[in-house]
C-alpha cells in the first residue's frame, strides 16, 4: 500500500496524490463475472431528475460480487487482486475447488495463492467468512451482515473495519466504523480483517475534471441560490445564508431526525459520536 505525489508538470498535477496500486495483480477482469451498468444521469424510470449533480463519466462495467459467501466448507484460492471502478475497495477473484469463480471484496494483506474458506467451522484467518458466534472476541471484522443470509451490508468500503466486542444470548455486540455500537444476531456472517485500499482517504484528485470522469457534476452551493430554491438563498450582496439547513428546511449539523419509535432502536446500544 503506497501513495505517490506527482511532480507539478501541469496545474492539475500540482497537488495530485495518486495510488501506487501495489496490491493489484492484474488489469484484466474475469469476463464471466462482468455485467453491463447503465448510467441513469440521475433520472428515474419516468425520465424525471431525482438526483442532481450526477451524469457523464467514464463507461464502467459492473463486477458481480459475492457478498453472501454461502459456499460453506469449499476451499477457494485467491487468483488475483483487482481494481473495481464501482467501489473504493479492491476485489479478489476466487477459484473454488469445484471450478466456480467468484469475486469478493479483498481484505488488507490478502495474497495471491492464499486459501480461503467460509462456514461455521473454519479458522479465523484474514479473508475467511464465518458467523459472529464463531469469531473470537476482540477480532477486527468487515463485510458484516445485518440479517442472517442477507449478504454483507456494513463495513465494505476501503479501509473500513468493525470490532466484535461481546456476546450475550443470541446477540453479538459490534462496534461499527461510524462509532455506533450495535447488537447483531449471532447467525450473521462477517469476514475477518480490514477492507483493502486503506490509502484511499489519502488520495487528492488534483483537478475538477477528475470528478467529471467519476460522473460527478458541479454542485451549486445553497448560499448562491434564490429564496425560491433554498432556505439559505437570497439576500443582498454576499449574505451568509443563516443557519445551515437542507433544501426542505431541516437543520443540518447534527439535528436528530431518527424516529423515537423505530423498531431497530432497541438494538443500538450507543449512537455514533458527531
Amino acid at each position: 500500500m503506497s501513495v505517490r505525489k506527482l511532480k507539478p508538470i501541469t496545474p492539475g498535477q500540482r497537488f495530485r496524490v495518486v495510488n501506487g496500486y501495489d496490491a493489484i495483480t492484474t488489469d484484466k477482469p474475469e469476463k464471466s463475472l462482468l455485467a453491463p451498468k447503465k448510467r441513469s444521469g440521475g433520472r428515474n424510470s419516468q425520465g424525471k431528475m431525482t438526483m442532481r449533480y450526477i451524469g457523464g463519466g467514464h463507461k464502467k462495467r459492473y463486477r458481480i460480487i459475492d457478498f453472501k459467501r454461502e459456499k460453506a466448507g469449499i476451499p477457494a484460492e485467491v487468483k488475483s487482486i483487482e481494481y473495481d471502478p464501482n467501489r473504493t475497495a479492491f476485489i479478489a477473484l476466487l477459484n473454488y475447488q469445484d471450478g466456480e469463480k467468484r469475486y469478493i471484496i479483498a481484505q488488507n494483506g490478502l495474497q495471491v495463492g492464499q486459501k480461503l474458506v467460509s462456514g461455521a467451522d473454519v479458522a479465523p484467518e484474514i479473508g475467511n467468512s464465518m458467523p459472529l458466534s464463531q469469531i473470537p472476541l476482540g477480532t477486527i471484522i468487515s463485510c458484516i451482515e445485518l440479517r442472517p443470509g442477507q449478504g454483507a451490508v456494513m463495513a465494505r468500503s476501503a479501509g473500513a473495519f468493525a470490532q466484535l466486542m461481546a456476546r450475550d444470548g443470541k446477540f453479538a455486540t459490534v462496534k461499527l466504523p461510524s462509532g455506533e455500537t450495535r447488537l447483531l444476531l449471532l447467525d450473521c456472517n462477517a469476514t475477518i480483517g480490514v477492507v483493502s485500499n486503506s490509502d484511499h482517504q489519502l488520495l487528492v484528485s488534483g483537478k475538477a475534471g477528475r470528478s467529471r470522469w467519476l460522473g460527478r457534476r458541479p454542485r451549486t452551493r445553497p448560499v448562491v441560490m434564490n429564496p425560491v430554491d433554498h432556505p439559505m438563498g437570497g439576500g443582498e450582496g454576499k449574505s451568509s445564508g443563516g443557519h445551515p439547513r437542507s433544501r426542505n428546511g431541516i437543520p443540518a449539523k447534527g439535528f436528530r431526525t431518527r424516529s423515537k419509535t423505530k423498531a431497530s432502536n432497541k438494538y443500538i446500544i450507543e449512537r455514533r459520536k458527531k
